[in-house]
């Protein structure tokens, strides 16, 4: 839904005038440019970033390969692809904190350079992303935006991510690829990085184990001090852009005192002389852009913008001086000759763009554009409404900019037919230089004329034509049951009377029903994976997910419409079985999808024996300890329910989720890290089973190893490192040249129950329909009870 007043007031109150104005003067101390490199949103150096950028005022980008695809959802239950696109959107707001320009590798969701989970080999990452796709995508990046420096944020060392390292191996090896005139397929023309830094310091902590020590400082950035308008550190500045990583559970509070200077090593530089700056051997504003034919436009503009910034606060003066620079680099920019425009003309336009931008902020103009309607499809409108103050400019201009087969009319923009769909996977993000649709702005002010962008409040996203919403696009029919019907629910339709059906294999039947439809499977129905297509009017139709959250702007991604059903005989143990989850897993709806009796207990219900005792198995969902704030405290009463009798089930917690490995679990068990030497990203890695015998692994369904084919990702993450003698082992498995690993299944006996822990994704494989985390979650949930 567009913005309410509240949404507006509160956003506004963010960010007075005095707040704009000073971030727009910063920018125009210096012409060098610094791109970070990482491979996952949520890798920048953000603190970093924030004091070179919003101190310094050098130009900022950051340039990622995936869009975290693989990683882990601490707000919802979003995954894979539609992970990507809500990463993708939190990662532009953090951009927007920085004023940090965004390229990503990963140009859509079907790209190979994919999060496709944790790896711990650079080699093994680029053969999955294709080396020469990545290579020739950063090259095209580096091209595109010309950084005078960039910097990895990890090291390619072992005990790193292996997308992280395959990262850093990448931004060594394009620093000549982007210089060399005849690299193949790049339209682009040729652009020499002049350095590279790597981090003088370790990645090791929670997660990583860096074998290697980081490369000695060569330079510090000293970045304790505080802004000088609004009193923050460039610490917490910093966290104010990694708190919209909410996925990735971002944003922690720097205590004063607490603020890191930062180190930096120069591995490679293409400048002389001695390093004794991150500008150093660069031209450092634009009086020091050697183009004799432009030296004097040039020093005049320089001299202007050094002006601006001394008359702050006082918007008045500052407009004078500004629009002074402008007219005097526009001057330069017209003479600029062709020999320099390669090495030059984008800083010149850069600042330019930075100029504009602080015109308009300075001569207090405002615009403000909204639509009614936040979705479209092809053939729809929206009105669109604009408000606009002059302040003290002479004229304001505002024209709706629009994309390819959009039109303004009558203040109302109107989608056309054959308008594209909205991409959930944008290429690039400019903070100061919205992409379409958003409001073209010419500000006049002492005789000058200054255009820049206004984004819309909330970008309206256009959605597929032939689409709907499906309730499921992926279901199971245990054939361990009798049940043999799903239900699909299909709302939001469009075409609005398009004639829908969903097509169905030989033996089945479907029936519409009043939300969608009824389909039922044949009662031998042969275990498998079947795909139900959706049809509108005939034609193959797309299913939309909406991806909405109060702190990103709204996405819709959209998948070819079909219903997978997986058919998987998973005997179920007679048991009532209850589940704690915290809304990051559905474990509770795919155990009740296969017929197991399952119930969500509630706060309430934890806090009382009576409600407790009614169950036989009890399963605690992952990061559950960490989100449902009375569960640490009721553990007690779980030890309590397990040792008269239950079944205590524990998914994989992190040991940051509040898991204290002597309190948590009925006995000790510690969780190990960092998590890269406790984890098996092999999807296929070989399991072995140690107690064969088990009644764990041979009850009521007989574990084999077609139950380990077919899972995606990985094995499983957060492996148990050490536990008391109580509990047994079960599994032993590892990664390619590692040692065995034991901690991924573990059970003991307590009491007249016992507890489980395991570290198997199962919660992942069952969304995935990999039919033995079925069946062996079945198992998990046996009781002894009597």
């Amino acid at each position: 839904m567009p913005l309410t007043d509240q949404n507006r007031i509160a956003l506004e109150r963010t960010t007075p005038h005095v707040f704009q104005l000073w971030r727009a003067l910063v920018p125009l101390q210096t012409v060098v440019s610094f791109m970070n490199t990482g491979a996952h949103p949520d890798d920048e150096t953000s603190a970093m970033l924030a004091t070179i950028g919003l101190r310094d005022g050098i130009d900022l980008s950051y340039a990622c390969s995936t869009r975290g695809e693989g990683g882990q959802n601490d707000i919802g239950t979003e995954a894979s692809e539609a992970l990507g696109t809500l990463r993708t959107a939190e990662m532009e707001r953090a951009c927007d904190v920085l004023n940090l320009r965004m390229y990503w590798h990963s140009e859509g969701p079907d790209d190979t350079i994919f999060d496709f989970g944790f790896s711990k080999s650079g080699v093994e990452t680029l053969g999955k992303w294709g080396k020469d796709r990545t290579l020739k995508r950063f090259v095209d990046i580096i091209r595109l935006e010309r950084p005078d420096i960039i910097c990895p944020t990890f090291l390619d060392i072992p005990g790193q991510h292996g997308h992280h390292r395959a990262m850093t191996e990448a931004a060594h090896l394009v620093m000549d690829m982007a210089a060399d005139p005849n690299y193949p397929e790049c339209s682009l023309p040729a652009w020499q990085i002049k350095k590279i830094y790597l981090p003088a310091w370790s990645g090791a902590g929670q997660a990583y184990d860096d074998d290697l020590p980081p490369p000695p400082a060569t330079l510090t950035i000293k970045a304790k001090g505080l802004d000088p308008v609004t009193g923050w550190s460039f610490e917490r500045i910093g966290q104010q852009s990694r708190a919209y990583h909410l996925t990735q559970g971002m944003g922690r509070w720097v205590p004063a005192g607490e603020e890191r200077d930062w180190s930096l090593h120069l591995a490679d530089s293409r400048v002389t002389g001695p390093d004794t700056a991150l500008s150093s051997g660069l031209a450092v504003t634009l009086a020091d852009i050697a183009v004799p034919e432009i030296a004097t436009p040039l020093a005049k503009a320089q001299s202007d913008m050094d002006a601006a910034r001394a008359c702050f606060p006082d918007s008045d003066q500052i407009l004078i001086h500004a629009t002074a620079a402008l007219s005097a680099l526009k001057g330069a920019i017209g003479n600029c000759p062709e020999a320099a425009k390669p090495d030059i003309l984008h800083k010149l336009t850069r600042k330019e763009t930075q100029l504009s931008h602080l015109i308009r902020i300075a001569a207090k103009v405002e615009v403000i554009g909204r639509t009614s309607e936040d979705f479209l499809r092809p053939g729809q409108a929206t009105k669109l409404t604009v408000e606009t103050r002059t302040g003290s400019a002479v004229n304001v201009g505002v024209t709706p900019r629009l994309p390819e087969n959009w039109r303004h009319d009558n203040n109302a923009i109107c989608v056309d037919e054959t308008a594209a769909t909205s991409n959930p996977y944008p290429a690039v993000y400019l903070p100061d230089t919205p992409s379409a649709p958003c409001l073209d702005v010419s500000v006049t002010a002492h005789g000058i004329t200054a255009r820049s962008r206004v984004a819309f409040e909330v970008q309206p996203v256009v959605i597929p034509s032939f689409s709907a919403t499906l309730g499921t696009t992926k279901d199971v029919i245990n054939t361990f049951t009798d049940q043999r019907s799903i239900s699909v629910s299909v709302h939001d339709i469009g075409p609005e009377n398009a004639a829908v059906e969903i097509r169905v294999p030989i033996g089945w039947t479907v029936a519409r029903c009043e939300t969608g439809f009824s389909i039922s499977a044949p009662k031998d129905v042969t275990p498998g994976l079947y795909d139900l297509p959706l049809l509108l009017n005939g034609t193959a139709a797309q299913s939309v997910t909406r991806i909405e959250h109060d702190h990103t702007a709204p996405r819709a991604l959209s998948t070819p419409a079909v219903v997978s059903v997986l058919v998987v005989k998973a005997a179920l143990p007679a048991v009532k079985i209850g589940y704690i989850g915290a809304n990051r897993d559905r474990v509770d709806y795919w155990l009740k999808r296969i017929g197991a009796d399952i119930t969500r207990l509630s706060d309430r219900d934890l806090q009382s024996n009576e409600a407790l005792e009614k169950f036989d198995a009890i399963v605690v969902g992952i990061f559950a300890l960490k989100f449902r704030e009375t569960l640490v405290a009721q553990m007690p009463r779980l030890h309590e329910w397990c040792h008269n009798g239950g079944t205590l089930v524990t998914l994989y917690h992190r040991p940051w989720d509040n898991w204290d490995p002597q309190t948590t679990p009925p006995k000790p068990l510690e969780i190990g890290q960092p998590s890269l030497r406790w984890r098996v990203t092999d999807e296929a890695a070989k399991v072995t089973i140690l107690s064969p015998d088990h009644p764990i692994l041979t009850e009521p369904n007989q574990i084999n190893a077609t139950d380990w084919q077919g899972w995606h990702k990985e094995r499983g993450l957060y492996f148990a490192k050490s536990w008391d003698s109580a509990y047994q082992p079960l599994l032993s498995m590892a990664d390619p040249d590692e040692d065995q690993l034991t901690g991924a299944l573990l059970i003991a006996d307590i009491g007249a129950g016992r507890h489980i822990h395991t570290s198997l994704i199962l919660h992942h494989q069952m969304e995935k329909l990999t039919p033995g985390a079925f069946r062996i979650m079945a198992n998990l949930l046996s009781s002894r009870r009597k």
